[in-house]
């Protein structure tokens, strides 16, 4: 049987990570809802993680430099280092595009103060598409650590910008025609310019909401959306949760019109589609609606969507009205219907 398109499924992989004892240096292994790997290095850590662009190939260098820099900022450092793995199309490789690339690269590297510092770069059969993978290194002192697991049961779950923003991004960029024949110019634009604005780093909300304090985990929202990150980081710290769906996808500040129109055009499951650019948040209740307003000072929106609870009361969708479902996890991302000849 053949796996499905997206990340492996959480019960596979976890039964290919090897487990880590914490005897050697490696203070964070491989573990399901951790966002990097975090080193002893001295008196700091030392903060690796990797991640591809697959779905975008539009501004793809911007896409793999804020996907990897936010797993650094969710572990609580600073992304300092990258490397590249570069692999191009073969018979659709132009010298123009490989600057384009490179330029984007060169550009949001400038843009967040991380240094480009070496890779790999290849024309080959073994991809249809240009696809740039990346390997981001950061630093934090030693009790500057967030990790998913350190989420407690009675924390508060907060979301910053919203749903569906990269989704929002890509939609506009990968299937422009679509859109055109039914949205004007306007809508168009500012689609697409989700990718800037809100945008797609969380590298200023995680510095505010740690700042703010009560902070005790963040995770990063990327492929199979808003419900499967929860998922990892209930997981990682072993925690039940419960999401209020009115907080969520009817709140206009965290779903806006733009995203909720596409979605529907394209009938994807807005709990599902990649969000980079959002970050959850696990903190203290006294200190949720303080983390919320000092972040929408600054310009980001945010909401409590949710909280922890203890690991027996399991994983919850909750409507109005209080009627419970069972938390939705998304083996394949929604956004990988668009890539489908079956959709259009």
């Amino acid at each position: 049987m053949n796996l499905p398109v997206g990340k492996l499924k959480h019960d596979f992989l976890k039964q290919l990570l090897p487990t880590h004892d914490g005897s050697t240096d490696l203070v964070v292994g491989p573990k399901i809802g951790e966002d990097a790997a975090v080193i002893e290095l001295g008196d700091n850590y030392l903060v690796a993680t990797s991640d591809p662009i697959t779905f975008a190939t539009e501004d793809i260098g911007w896409y793999v430099v804020c996907v990897n820099s936010n797993d650094i900022a969710a572990m609580g450092a600073v992304p300092k280092w990258l490397l590249v793995t570069l692999l191009l199309p073969e018979d659709a490789t132009t010298p123009e595009m490989v600057r384009d690339i490179m330029g984007q690269l060169t550009q949001a590297c400038a843009e967040f103060d991380i240094a480009l510092c070496g890779g790999h770069t290849e024309v080959t059969p073994a991809v249809t598409q240009p696809v740039v993978i990346g390997q981001m290194m950061g630093v934090t002192h030693k009790n500057a650590l967030f990790t998913s697991a350190d989420a407690c049961a009675g924390d508060v779950l907060i979301l910053t910008k919203g749903v569906g923003i990269e989704a929002t991004a890509i939609i506009a960029r990968e299937c422009e025609e679509e859109v055109r024949e039914k949205c004007d110019a306007q809508f168009l634009e500012e689609a697409k310019n989700y990718l800037t604005d809100p945008g797609i780093t969380v590298l200023k909300d995680a510095q505010i909401a740690i700042a703010t304090g009560g902070v005790h985990a963040m995770h990063d929202v990327t492929e199979g959306g808003i419900s499967t990150a929860v998922h990892e980081l209930a997981t990682a710290a072993e925690l039940g949760v419960v999401v209020y769906s009115d907080k969520l996808l009817g709140s206009p500040v965290l779903y806006g019109d733009i995203t909720r129109t596409l979605c529907n055009m394209f009938r994807l499951n807005p709990l599902g589609v990649i969000s980079s650019g959002a970050m959850l948040i696990a903190a203290e209740p006294k200190k949720g609606e303080a983390i919320c307003q000092n972040l929408g000072r600054s310009g980001i929106s945010a909401g409590i969507i949710g909280k922890f609870l203890p690991s027996e009361q399991g994983l919850w969708l909750e409507d109005t009205a209080g009627t419970q479902q069972p938390l939705p996890i998304f083996e394949t991302d929604e956004i990988a219907k668009l890539f489908s000849s079956k959709t259009f």
